[in-house]
């Protein structure tokens, strides 16, 4: 590694980012942090969300940088032409080689005490959670009745009840009085919170007009803040102008720059919502009348595809003619296969008539019991027998037997 020490030779060479890096070295070790005053000057917010800045004085200026990180934690917005105080590290920018503050808080001039007041509450507090974004409780979407707590007094009041008769004049008001701003203000404040908290309101909304740092200080008490984080409904902080930040700002559910501003963030524009319905509704039967449309088309469509019942009716009377026209032919192919069924059924019970047999030459011998007789054997001699033949009976008597073995041994 190349020597860069006091102490290294005159001849020694180092490269300009190791002469940069050396000099920020000296300058952190050198100098610790400390407060420097001036005027801001160039300020820009870049979105990365760091700050940067010029403090300047009448005589000389010093390019500043505030740390994203650090740039959430202000109790302010930085703004050119703002007097501060900034505490700081002075360093160097090595990459241009400028040397510059990196810059952990700012106050403004001349509050020195009290912003120390306000960073180390706020430090506390939020070691114990109480700003977490998880806490927030979720604020109505269309509240009915607000409680308002602030001065009865206060210029910040008159705007919010313009603001709301104009947005929402549907919504219920109820004022609970307290000072804002005073010996003993911070506990009033607390008091009215608590008493609005237990009240029958969707949410509170804690509003004061702008001032100085002293005059908002009641805001900035940790008596406010637990009260805000300890009430039963949601609350919305409108405390002093855009710039000014407070502890009850970090503890509310939903901090607003201005107290119209969080009049209007709290309560939709009846209004605006009246005119998106109006939209909406002309849009819904826009998109009936165009399906209607197309169910009508298609209703043609189909109609156009299916024939009228009078050629349905016609269609089937022209069918029903065809079939009456051919029936009578068919019956009578029908009867013709009956008529020859019958007939082979009549000629098979001729077959089996046994007078047929008796034509043929054959005579039934029947015995006295009426049986016909079968087998000779069984014949006595002298045994009546009745005979029945093709024409005419007759009765007779066995002369003898032949049995049929004894028959075909005499022949």
């Amino acid at each position: 590694m190349l020597d860069i020490s006091p102490n290294s030779s005159p001849e020694s060479v180092c490269s300009v980012s190791e002469l940069n890096q050396r000099a920020r070295r000296l300058l952190e070790e050198q100098w610790p942090r400390l407060w420097v005053a001036g005027e801001i000057s160039n300020c820009v917010r870049a979105a990365s969300g760091h700050l940067y800045f010029t403090l300047k004085d009448d005589q000389a200026q010093v390019r500043c940088a505030i740390w994203r990180n650090k740039a959430q934690l202000l109790g302010f917005r930085p703004e050119n032409g703002q007097k501060v105080e900034a505490r700081a590290q002075v360093t160097l920018y090595e990459a241009r080689g400028e040397y510059q503050l990196n810059v952990d808080t700012l106050r403004l001039a001349g509050q020195g005490s009290l912003f120390e007041r306000f960073l180390a509450l706020k430090a506390k507090l939020e070691s114990e959670g109480l700003f977490l974004p998880e806490q927030k409780r979720p604020l109505p979407g269309f509240p009915r009745r607000l409680a308002l707590v602030t001065s009865p007094q206060a210029a910040a009041l008159k705007d919010v009840l313009a603001t709301l008769a104009r947005r929402a004049p549907h919504v219920a008001l109820t004022l609970f009085p307290t000072p804002v701003q005073g010996e003993g203000a911070a506990a009033q404040i607390a008091l009215a919170l608590a008493a609005a908290s237990a009240s029958d309101h969707d949410a509170i909304l804690l509003c004061r007009g702008g001032g100085s740092m002293e005059d908002l200080w009641a805001f900035n008490e940790e008596i406010v803040a637990r009260a805000i984080r300890a009430s039963r409904l949601p609350v919305v902080s409108g405390v002093g102008h855009e710039t000014d930040f407070t502890i009850a700002d970090f503890a509310a559910d939903l901090r607003a720059p201005t107290p119209t501003s969080a009049a209007e963030q709290l309560c939709p524009d009846a209004g605006a919502l009246r005119r998106q319905l109006e939209a909406l509704g002309q849009r819904l039967r826009t998109q009936q009348e165009n399906r209607l449309r197309q169910w009508e088309q298609r209703l043609d469509s189909l109609a156009a595809r299916l024939p009228s019942p009078a050629r349905q009716l016609a269609t089937r009377r022209d069918r029903l003619a065809e079939l009456a026209a051919r029936l009578p032919a068919v019956w009578r192919r029908q009867q013709q296969n009956w008529q020859a069924e019958l007939e082979r059924h009549a000629q098979g019970l001729r077959q089996l008539d046994p007078h047929a047999v008796l034509r043929r030459g054959y005579a039934l011998v029947l015995d006295a019991t009426g049986h016909a007789v079968r087998d000779a054997s069984r014949l006595q001699p002298d045994a009546p027998l009745h005979m029945k033949l093709a024409r005419g009976e007759a009765d007779v008597r066995v002369v003898r037997a032949l049995p049929q073995k004894a028959a075909s041994a005499g022949r």
